[in-house]
């Protein structure tokens, strides 16, 4: 008898057009897939998504909250140790240490992503290497950073890794003072009338504007899609570098997670160990529109070839890129610093204004001890 799941993912292609097409070449269990936006992520909670469904993708600053619910199987329980030593060598980046977080893992690193660099094809410039060298570059052309939703906090924080500051793990304060500083001054050089005008894309709204010839030539950070690098339409570059040449960019991604209302069964954890195989990360996940984890296929010509050398010209930024704060609440205080940056850099607030109020919001939100 074939066992019957329910799973919920995004609705971009990346997210959703290979899991549907594994579902339906699947023998041995029957997952229905449904999708909600990208921000569906932040609108429902993950003991909510949990309830209603048997497999839920998300993304890795879930995993606390998921924890502190206890919504979440941990995959411990489902998988034997050394299927996480061979993945932890084989997917790209921090891709699987995303999702360890008390001590086990929380979800299978399905899809890779970070912020990187994208442009316009027709941009006919060297992509910039730096901050300093963006900032003199938007003095010629239309330059916007990617303000929308959670991304002004998520750009915030690049940028201070950029600066050699890594994102609490946790601790009492969220950013060192001076680098925070420092960090937002930059954002407030690039928070130009291009910025204002794209302040409400999000990710996929702003390459598509790119695209299509509409948006700004060049956005410094944004969620790397190679969809658009494939198509043609996007041309992709490392994100920026600070002033001792460290790459600063956080981790994006989606990781694929089974809920404590599953009935697990053989045949959902060999269909979740195909989905993670090498040969379906670089032959199945790619030719369905999908954004592999494994370094294998980030490292493969042929794969990197077909997607218009989206994969060589981003690999060192996913390699460096930074984990996000995990803790519960994360989330909470991710949308309210966000909304704290996004509007400092849009009205001009001073810079210690803004800065106060993203701590107060992070002592709010986070309890001291929390473990990541």
């Amino acid at each position: 008898m074939t066992s019957e799941y329910r799973g919920l993912t995004w609705d971009h292609p990346r997210g959703y057009n290979a899991l549907a097409a594994a579902a339906e070449a699947a023998r041995d269990v029957a997952i229905v897939w449904d999708k909600h936006s990208l921000e569906g992520f932040e609108s429902r909670s993950i003991a909510e998504q949990c309830a209603l469904y048997d497999l839920v993708v998300l993304d890795h600053p879930h995993v606390g909250e998921a924890v502190a619910a206890d919504c979440l199987v941990p995959l411990e329980d489902l998988f034997a140790a050394e299927e996480f030593v061979h993945l932890s060598d084989a997917a790209i980046g921090r891709s699987l240490v995303s999702y360890l977080y008390a001590g086990r893992h929380w979800a299978l690193p399905l899809d890779a992503a970070t912020q990187v660099m994208a442009c316009r094809r027709d941009f006919a410039e060297a992509p910039p290497a730096s901050w300093e060298e963006v900032i003199a570059l938007a003095e010629r052309v239309p330059v916007a950073l990617s303000l929308a939703g959670p991304h002004a906090a998520l750009s915030f924080q690049s940028v201070c890794g950029a600066l050699d500051a890594e994102p609490p793990q946790p601790r009492d304060h969220f950013i060192d003072r001076g680098i925070a500083r420092e960090a937002y001054a930059i954002l407030m050089r690039l928070t130009s009338d291009t910025t204002r005008a794209a302040a409400g894309l999000n990710p996929i709204a702003m390459l598509e504007a790119m695209a299509s010839g509409d948006g700004p030539a060049l956005c410094p950070l944004i969620y790397g899609y190679v969809n658009y690098s494939a198509r043609g339409a996007i041309a992709y570059a490392d994100a920026p570098r600070g002033p001792g040449g460290r790459i600063g960019s956080t981790l994006g991604g989606t990781g694929i997670a089974v809920s404590r209302r599953a009935k697990v069964t053989p045949q959902l954890l060999d269909h979740l160990r195909w989905l993670m195989s090498d040969a379906v990360q670089r032959d199945f996940i790619p030719a369905h529109d999908g954004q592999p984890s494994l370094r294998s296929a980030w490292t493969d010509p042929r794969i990197d070839a077909a997607a218009g050398g989206f994969y060589s010209a981003t690999r060192a930024t996913i390699e460096a890129a930074l984990i996000r704060p995990r803790h519960n609440h994360a989330i909470a205080f991710q949308t309210e610093a966000s909304a704290l940056l996004r509007a400092g850099l849009l009205d001009e607030t001073p810079t210690d204004s803004v800065l106060d109020a993203v701590e107060a919001a992070y002592s709010r939100h986070h309890t001291p001890g929390a473990e990541t």
